[in-house]
């Protein structure tokens, strides 16, 4: 284990003692603000990019950061939506895409994933986005797209779909430059305007 045993030790010795309090109010209640759909890359970390603490996001991710559109039966995607905005009550949803995406990638350049049946399924679900991209093989545009495709599955879940009539979520997309760490909230017209400066 690269280095995890030193890490829980530092977080038990450094972290935790400094944050005691937060995770003893944690440890009762439950009331993220935001659920966060990135993509499961180890370089996008929701709360290292949004300055969150434990406790302020529910996370969901996924390789290309899909959301399947809402079909019913038992779906662990589907599930953690449901839960977020039907039992938690989170206020906003971010769908974040980010550079240099490997599922992206692989779709905009055609990769053959034989050797990867599940992988290969699973992007199947941005077939839309890859359809939607004007110029093949362009990878930030492809990585739009699908973020844009994304909310839109999102409107599908049922949960998702009353919040939304009730005004009580808002759908946002960003997406990441892992490079600059500058982050893009698109609009739902695919144009784009930084999220800070």
């Amino acid at each position: 284990m690269h280095d995890l045993a030193k890490g829980v030790a530092r977080f038990r010795q450094d972290v935790f003692p400094a944050k005691k309090e937060l995770f003893a109010h944690l440890a009762a209640h439950h009331t993220p603000h935001t659920l966060f759909i990135g993509c499961s890359d180890a370089r996008v970390v929701p709360e290292l990019i949004t300055g969150c603490e434990p406790g302020d996001l529910f996370v969901i991710r996924t390789a290309g950061n899909l959301v399947p559109a809402y079909t019913p039966g038992a779906d662990g995607v589907a599930a953690s939506i449901e839960y977020a905005v039907a039992a938690l009550g989170v206020t906003d949803i971010v769908v974040c895409g980010h550079s240099a995406c490997g599922a992206m990638t692989a779709l905009a350049h055609g990769h053959d994933l034989s050797d990867a049946p599940a992988v290969a399924d699973w992007l199947r679900l941005a077939d839309a986005s890859l359809a939607r991209t004007a110029t093949a093989g362009d990878v930030p545009a492809l990585v739009r797209q699908n973020v844009l495709a994304q909310l839109a599955n999102l409107a599908t879940h049922p949960s998702v779909a009353r919040a939304l009539a009730e005004r009580k979520v808002t759908l946002r997309g960003w997406v990441f430059d892992i490079a600059t760490g500058r982050i893009e909230e698109l609009q739902t017209t695919g144009s784009t305007a930084p999220l800070a400066a």
